[in-house]
Formats: structure tokens, sequence, C-alpha cells
């Protein structure tokens, strides 16, 4: 199945990001989405960095917006692939990041957050 318009898709992604909201941000993935990033295995670290489900997905980016209030991206590039985009933005804290994204029907099936090699401390660089 075909992925969503990807510049279209990370404008929405962004600016969803950016209002915090998670019911738009949210809408976007499967009930059943398995997303693996070092800052889960940071901020929750009973997940060793792989949340699964779309309510421990919720669960896990609230507190990340609890603990990073002036969270915000800007979206520096979008790759796309086979039922594949990559995110690549830049957070609140100067971070380029990547977000990974693998799609099926239409919805977020799998994602992972990503960062530059050598930095140790992902809960201090980003919520996502």
């Amino acid at each position: 199945m075909a992925i969503p318009d990807p510049h279209v898709f990370a404008a929405r992604w962004c600016a969803a990001w950016n209002a915090q909201d998670l019911d738009a941000v949210l809408a976007h993935f499967h009930e059943d989405v398995v997303f693996t990033s070092p800052t889960a295995a940071a901020l929750l670290p009973a997940t060793g960095g792989v949340v699964r489900g779309k309510a421990a997905l919720r669960s896990y980016w609230e507190e990340g917006l609890r603990r990073f209030p002036d969270l915000h991206f800007t979206v520096e590039a979008v790759f796309a692939g086979i039922e594949t985009l990559v995110i690549q933005y830049r957070n609140h804290k100067g971070v380029s990041v990547c977000e990974v994204l693998v799609f099926d029907a239409g919805l977020v099936r799998e994602g992972h957050g990503t960062y530059p090699a050598g930095i140790r401390n992902h809960a201090g660089s980003d919520a996502a």
C-alpha cells in the first residue's frame, strides 16, 4: 500500500507536535504500533526503549511533553521509500533527529526515533 504524500504528512506531523496535540499526532498510528527510541529507554527504563501499542505510546509522549514543555520541531528533510517515510528534523535542543516510519494501510505500524551517533543523553535531547 502506498504511503501518504511525504511532504504533507511531515508538515501535519510537525504541526501536531508543535501544537503539542497528541490526539493529532497519534491519529497517524495503528492501535498496535511498535515504536523504538533511546529516549523511551531513558524516560521509561522498563520499556527497554520499545513502546508497544497506541495507549503506551500516548503515555510515553505525555511524559516527554511533561518533561520538555518547550518541545518543538523544525522539519529539515523528508525521505520516501517503500511503505517508509523518514522525517529528519531539528528538535528544541538543536539536535538533528530522524523519525523512521513504516506504514501499513495508510497508518504507521512501526516507528523508530534515531539520533546522531555519540549522543548518550537522549532524554535531554528529545521527547520523541
